[in-house]
């Protein structure tokens, strides 16, 4: 080979490699980012488009997300994690998450974020009722937690995984709280649930907005957003219901990994969800974006009205983190 023949393959070489470098280093790995929940594909696009990196999208559970940052510590891959709030309280105790205060850290209201950085509110859903109409058949759309334990509504009921899934888990908290339990004592939510296996409930661990749409499970246990979308922009016939005992609302937060690999793209990444761009994705999903303002007045008209949200409370989210473990082993020990 000749000399002028070596140095153009050790350019081209080079230039592969610097190529490839680049492409790695405008990618940004995120755990619990599906495209169906909460509209992270518009989102994940809306990231690609603005800052020019790739976040693929990612069909983790909180829980799944979690026990997969802890086996990956000494060698994390994710960047950013996207969890329900009491399991990002944990990632913090647990040491797989870092300390980032990303840009409009100050709009984000005290509570709702932690005050180093390690996990800030992105955005808040109700759990409820997500109803398809349809694929009631006639029978009536229930109203209340105690509706659900009718015969009439068997086979008709799902609930994600509470012992893996976030709004698994809130959906316990909220029929524990509407039946007069504390997150102390839980046995109200064990023997809910245990009545309601009668009604031969579907209960998957990831998201199921799709078998909601297909009339699979008619009555899902989740939040207003999912309800919303459907609704609205999936036109399906689904209604959102607001349990008369009661409810709850919770966050949803974000966080950068400790020792992410891409650390510079995932602070892009977590500056761009809080900017103006990346919260009005959110409010178009019908979530309630964590700063104020962001929601316009034509989307919030579409949400039920204001008197039916005041059944629908907050809740000390570091007390129901602390409680969950419990809350898991008894609900597989008792109930599944």
């Amino acid at each position: 080979m000749s000399s002028t023949l070596r140095r153009i393959v050790r350019i081209g070489v080079l230039a592969a490699g610097f190529a490839a470098a680049s492409a790695m280093a405008q990618t940004a790995i995120c755990y619990n980012c599906p495209t169906e929940w909460a509209d992270w594909g518009t989102q994940l696009r809306a990231i690609k488009a603005k800052t020019g990196i790739t976040v693929p999208a990612d069909n983790k559970n909180s829980g799944q997300s979690l026990a997969q940052l802890v086996a990956e510590k000494a060698s994390p891959v994710a960047d950013v994690t996207y969890l329900g709030v009491t399991f990002a309280i944990q990632a913090q105790k647990d040491g797989v998450v870092a300390s980032y205060q990303p840009a409009n850290w100050k709009d984000i209201p005290d509570g709702l974020k932690d005050p180093a950085g390690n996990w800030f509110s992105i955005h808040s859903g109700t759990l409820g009722f997500m109803v398809n109409v349809d694929a009631l058949k006639g029978k009536p759309v229930p109203k209340s937690w105690a509706d659900l334990l009718k015969p009439e509504y068997k086979g008709l009921i799902g609930y994600l995984d509470p012992a893996s899934a976030f709004v698994g888990y809130v959906g316990a908290v909220a029929v524990n709280a509407a039946r007069g339990g504390t997150l102390d004592n839980f046995g109200p939510a064990i023997d809910y649930f245990k009545a309601l296996q009668k009604n031969e409930p579907i209960v998957p661990k990831q998201t199921s907005y799709a078998r909601v749409l297909s009339g699979e499970i008619a009555i899902l246990l989740d939040y207003d957003f999912n309800a919303y979308r459907a609704k609205y922009k999936d036109k399906a016939n689904v209604a959102f219901v607001i349990p008369t005992e009661g409810t709850v609302v919770v966050p949803y937060v974000m966080s950068m990994v400790a020792n992410a690999p891409h650390a510079a793209e995932a602070k892009k990444v977590l500056d761009f969800v809080l900017s103006d761009e990346g919260q009005a994705v959110w409010a178009k999903a019908y979530l309630r974006p964590v700063r104020a303002g962001a929601m316009p007045k034509d989307v919030e008209a579409q949400f039920l009205p204001a008197a039916e949200y005041a059944r629908a409370k907050t809740i000390d989210y570091a007390h129901m983190a602390a409680s969950q473990r419990a809350f898991s082993d008894r609900y597989l020990k008792d109930v599944r």
